[in-house]
């Protein structure tokens, strides 16, 4: 406990870093020294690259860090399962479809690429939204925990099964352009829609902290919470509503991204050695942030010139860790 403060301090120093080194990363050369010159020089070519790509990027990065880790966090609490994360309950399944439906409709429409990829957002959001209202009405109707995780892996197993159908009677263009959505990309958040992901984000993440107290008490097991005055049913829905905002938004921008949501709840627990959603939270949050710069940066480094799915990056970083969990789940219990 008492070095939280310094644990904490140590990793909005390298979120610092991460950030600044993320704006000096890319295929022109930026130096840590020219980030102060360029703002102040707004009309040098280098600041428009900064400015109107790398730090909306960085920025989406640190959003979806945040995001995922922390719905993450909340569904390995809900579920009491180390391996929860944040797509279990289909969410991310239903914005693929929102996604593929309109990506598999647009062909024959002449749509500029602009509301080409304003449509592909609101399709992805669309498609959570509808995918988390389903799991919200069963869980106001299905008592048991267990049904409500089996219900949202089977909504996100048809609903994939739907999207395998219409890929199958798509064009290869039609086709390649859903896949690469699948692969992930930060860079696909602009300037101007960088507003509208911090603005549900913040909702999603307002959320999760006004549920810090039930997600406490649910640790301690449902026959404890009730004890405590917790309205499960109530508390639940607030958190899933949480999950599904934080999830849906960050699908719905940067695409499915994964293992984040699985991996940085368990690093944060392992480097606070807590179990208070009042520290792990806030850690979760520096936390994702952190590793997702560093996945921007390393996907950014390794081949010259070429960015590299971020997908790719993150599972080559997530799957070590998701391997010691369970590794460590089979020594003793987590929860």
């Amino acid at each position: 406990m008492k070095h939280n403060p310094l644990f904490f301090l140590l990793l909005i120093i390298l979120l610092i870093f991460l950030f600044m080194m993320d704006l000096t990363t890319g295929s022109v050369d930026i130096s840590l020294t020219d980030l102060w010159t360029l703002c102040f020089n707004n009309d040098l070519p280098e600041a428009k690259i900064l400015f109107k790509f790398r730090l909306p990027k960085a920025l989406a990065a640190i959003y979806t860090g945040i995001a995922l880790s922390v719905a993450g966090l909340q569904m390995q609490t809900v579920f009491r399962n180390p391996l929860a994360d944040p797509y279990v309950l289909g969410v991310s399944s239903g914005a693929g479809l929102g996604v593929a439906l309109f990506t598999m409709s647009i062909s024959s429409l002449a749509i500029i690429d602009p509301l080409r990829n304003l449509g592909t957002y609101f399709a992805a959001f669309a498609g959570a939204a509808l995918v988390l209202a389903l799991v919200m009405t069963v869980s106001l109707r299905v008592r048991d925990l267990m049904s409500v995780l089996i219900l949202g892996v089977m909504f996100g197993s048809g609903i994939s099964a739907i999207i395998s159908i219409l890929q199958y009677f798509g064009t290869s263009a039609e086709v390649k352009t859903y896949v690469l959505w699948t692969m992930g990309s930060l860079a696909s958040v602009s300037s101007d829609k960088l507003w509208l992901m911090t603005g549900a984000l913040t909702v999603g993440l307002a959320l999760a902290v006004y549920s810090i107290k039930p997600l406490n008490a649910i640790l301690l097991g449902e026959t404890c919470a009730k004890s405590m005055g917790v309205n499960l049913v109530r508390s639940r829905n607030i958190i899933f509503l949480s999950t599904g905002l934080l999830t849906g938004t960050a699908t719905a921008f940067c695409g499915p991204i994964g293992f984040i949501g699985i991996a940085v709840p368990h690093l944060a627990r392992m480097l606070f050695q807590q179990a208070n959603h009042r520290i792990l939270i806030p850690a979760t949050m520096l936390t994702g942030a952190c590793i997702m710069l560093l996945c921007d940066i390393i996907s950014q480094s390794i081949v010259k010139d070429l960015t590299l799915p971020i997908n790719s990056i993150t599972a080559l970083l997530g799957i070590p860790v998701i391997i010691f969990v369970i590794a460590a789940y089979n020594r003793k219990q987590l929860f």
